[in-house]
């Protein structure tokens, strides 16, 4: 089920509101177990197959996690330590399993030539989220942070259907002292207010730009894909779309997913905070899909040895992991690479970070952390070139059409009024993009405004900062970006009121008559 769809909007959601705190008012188990029941409901739409799967996830690791925690209390550290290994390993080859076996297969075919056939699988639906949940469960039971073990609860924990699909990914101990809370099982309609104004803004982002980017984007890397060579401004348009329709989708999801779980009484963790303002590929990394780099750092690089054994391993194990997370996205060399890049990226930040603070100097200037910002948009961009290609071929045409190597389209109304010496640039007067059907001035003038809102509007997190939507506001953790305090800001700053109520609704409305196109969120398919 998605959350752009009538069927959620209209039936799911005040099915499961109404039932919720109606059944709070006499039990909070009950009302936490219905919660839970309409969580799997929720995925079941999909495909009720799957709830079979999922279910034995949970009561496998459920039942791991139990026995860690009784070895841990009886002091056999040693014991816990190897059932904690081999339930993570038993987790990764699931996993590995519906989403790379046939990748496996499709590599050693080209490698060795041989002839091995694809199987025949269908990969479930956020099985990497519920997988890695379950995963910061365990190693949490380990560390003796988890010690509460009620069933109802768990199964709310990993099911809980805002993050279920698509993150964000949760630790034990920020989801179930909310579960515990009586109060959670009480409408309290000031968060019922600011978390239905977060998810209308969320699946504006969605529907109204998101959708609309793809618009521009999916023809071109379509066609890209299937062998045409995009010239310049084509090139620049598709990628530019794609990393805005990327940027909203997920920015999207993230605050849909904040917003409904606000309406429920439960804080999610932040995932998503402005990413394009970064002005380094750490800090991108740490505004973008928050929840995931976090796993990352602290169940991978960490485990590695992370920055503990010299200047050479830092670099190698920042490699690693962004290859596996790269790998993470999709069960394709194209991931990898895009993952490769990052780790490149990354590796480049560090040394440069070394040198600067080798030779004392200062790059915190506002031209120069403008250039900083650019670079590392472009860094990005580049990057989502293989993330969004279909084969290595076609990222490297598409990397050459933003060179211009592919030629540079023009107006054919210009074609008499250009000097001469244009022409011997491979020049074509046949309209700015011959290759797909869309204006092109329309596609960058949303463009324009596209970019303008990344840069320079706040998030939706910092225009309602005062009523502590998620949980690092409830938790009083810090997250890189901070409420600006230029006049756009202020202004935008959410306070209840008939022009907002107006505001939000009037987007709402909008959302609302453009569902009958409904797509998937693409971090859906990871």
């Amino acid at each position: 089920m998605l959350f752009n769809s009538y069927a959620f909007i209209f039936l799911f959601l005040p099915v499961v509101f109404i039932g919720m705190f109606w059944i709070g008012r006499y039990s909070n188990q009950l009302a936490a177990l219905w919660l839970a029941l309409a969580s799997l409901t929720f995925y079941a739409v999909w495909d009720p197959r799957f709830v079979i799967l999922l279910l034995a996830s949970i009561a496998f690791n459920y039942s791991m996690g139990f026995s860690i925690g009784q070895q841990k209390v009886k002091g056999n550290d040693k014991h816990a330590k190897y059932i904690l290994t081999t339930a993570i390993i038993i987790n990764l080859l699931l996993l590995a399993y519906f989403k790379y076996a046939n990748f496996f297969l499709d590599s050693a075919n080209h490698l060795f030539d041989s002839r091995f056939p694809a199987l025949n699988i269908i990969l479930p639906l956020g099985i990497s989220f519920f997988t890695f949940t379950q995963i910061t469960f365990l190693v949490d039971v380990y560390k003796g942070i988890v010690r509460e073990y009620n069933f109802v609860h768990y199964l709310l924990f990993v099911t809980y259907f805002p993050h279920l699909i698509a993150g964000p990914v949760l630790h034990h101990k920020q989801m179930i002292p909310q579960f515990v809370k009586p109060e959670t099982y009480q409408i309290n309609w000031s968060n019922v207010a600011v978390g239905v104004s977060i998810f209308v803004l969320g699946l504006g982002k969605k529907v109204l730009l998101a959708d609309n980017f793809a618009e521009y984007a999916s023809p071109i890397f379509n066609l890209l894909n299937n062998g045409a060579a995009p010239m310049l401004i084509e090139a620049w348009v598709g990628i530019l779309s794609y990393t805005l329709q990327l940027y909203f989708d997920f920015s999207g999801y993230s605050d849909m997913a904040v917003g409904l779980s606000l309406m429920l009484n439960v804080h999610l963790p932040i995932n998503f905070d402005s990413p394009y303002k970064a002005t380094s590929i750490i800090e991108f990394w740490r505004r973008w899909h928050m929840t995931l780099s976090a796993f990352l750092r602290d169940y991978l690089y960490i485990p590695l040895g992370g920055n503990r054994k010299g200047v050479f391993r830092r670099y190698v194990n920042l490699l690693v992991t962004m290859l596996l997370g790269g790998l993470w996205h999709g069960a394709g060399w194209t991931y990898v690479i895009w993952g490769g890049l990052h780790g490149f990226y990354l590796i480049v930040n560090h040394f440069w970070r070394e040198v600067k603070q080798k030779f004392a100097i200062n790059d915190s200037g506002p031209i120069t952390q403008l250039f900083a910002g650019a670079l590392t948009f472009l860094a990005v961009m580049i990057a989502w070139v293989f993330f969004r290609a279909g084969s290595f071929s076609a990222a490297s045409t598409m990397l050459s059409g933003m060179a211009g190597v592919n030629g540079i389209s023009l107006p054919l109304g210009l074609k008499d009024h250009l000097p001469s010496d244009l022409l011997m640039f491979h020049l074509e007067f046949n309209g700015i993009m011959p290759l797909i059907e869309i204006t092109g001035e329309k596609a960058l003038f949303d463009i324009t405004l596209g970019l303008i809102i990344v840069w320079f509007f706040p998030n939706v997190r910092q225009m309602l900062v005062a009523y502590k939507p998620t949980w690092e506001d409830i938790a009083n953790k810090p997250t890189p970006a901070t409420l600006p305090k230029n006049f756009l800001a202020r202004k935008l700053s959410w306070q209840p009121g008939a022009l907002q109520a107006w505001l939000i609704g009037t987007v709402f409305v909008l959302c609302i008559f453009s569902l009958t196109k409904v797509s998937e969120f693409l971090y859906f398919q990871f």
